[in-house]
């Protein structure tokens, strides 16, 4: 982690990752970014679904492929390079047929690495291979929910999913949040844990870097009128005054409270659902 020298408050405190021990081309590659609107937590209808987002840098998208429709076709890593719109490092991967495609790389990949997808892959960081086709135990990143849906789970800085069982056409895998579920064994994953694993000790230092991010202030409950939340309101300050936490439209939230969805699809493929509050950090 890089430290700086308390020449202002808000440096005081900064921690980043030093990026120079990983990234190795500044510029990304032209024929694969392309400008883009940012959502900032509104729906197709223009309203505020997700709150507290807004502002923040303009960013260049860089083109990143999930799918795994490459398969048996070897593939070098050219370059480790930072993308704004996620956490985890991503390479420039040329493949023998010529064409060059972005992906997620996983911890301790440089270039000049080979990496390849397919159900006779070798078992390591970077390659892809069918669920049923890894052994129990190994840690995997970019997983599929369904066959050919394109990676959806385990992409985040640092994080891994570890396959720990096999049964009746599915691969149980248990969850960077405890939850261990169920996933079709066609399902392609990649071999590996994400890049940039010390993202979680970096310290903004100040507001400011969280606005140049495009994440707006969050206020407190208990701080609010009345009217626009239920702990809101009073004569200086007041407790909760309720038995369980709730959200601004009264809905369960955080502490052990459970908010999943009692009906939701892919029940069916929890085995065990995910530790909340104190018992997840127990967990190891």
């Amino acid at each position: 982690m890089k430290t700086y020298r308390p020449t202002s408050p808000g440096r005081r405190q900064m921690q980043t990752v030093n990026f120079k021990d990983y990234i190795t081309k500044k510029d990304p590659e032209k024929s694969l970014t392309y400008g883009r609107k940012r959502d900032v937590g509104r729906n197709a209808h223009g309203r505020v679904t997700v709150r507290h987002k807004g502002g923040g840098h303009k960013r260049l998208y860089r083109d990143v492929t999930f799918s795994f429709d490459k398969r048996d076709i070897p593939a070098v890593v050219q370059s480790v390079e930072y993308d704004p719109n996620r956490s985890g490092f991503i390479g420039l991967v040329a493949y023998k047929d010529g064409e060059r495609r972005y992906v997620l790389l996983p911890k301790g990949v440089r270039p000049g690495a080979k990496i390849i997808a397919g159900a006779t892959a070798p078992l390591e960081p970077g390659n892809a291979l069918p669920l049923k086709k890894i052994p129990v135990g190994t840690f995997v990143y970019n997983v599929e929910l369904k066959p050919q849906s394109g990676a959806k789970l385990a992409r985040a800085a640092g994080i891994f999913a570890q396959v720990i069982g096999n049964d009746a056409g599915y691969t149980m895998i248990k969850m960077p949040s405890t939850e261990v579920r169920k996933v079709h064994e066609e399902a392609f994953a990649m071999i590996g844990q994400v890049s940039n694993d010390e993202h979680w000790l970096v310290n903004s230092g100040k507001a400011g870097r969280s606005r140049w991010l495009g994440i707006r202030p969050t206020v407190r409950g208990t701080a609010q009128n009345p009217v626009d939340h239920p702990y809101g309101g009073g004569e200086g300050r007041q407790g909760r005054g309720l038995r369980r936490l709730k959200t601004r439209w009264g809905k369960p939230s955080g502490k052990g409270q459970k908010t999943r969805t009692p009906k939701k699809y892919s029940n069916v493929f929890i085995v065990s659902r995910r530790k909340v509050g104190k018992d997840r950090n127990s967990i190891q």
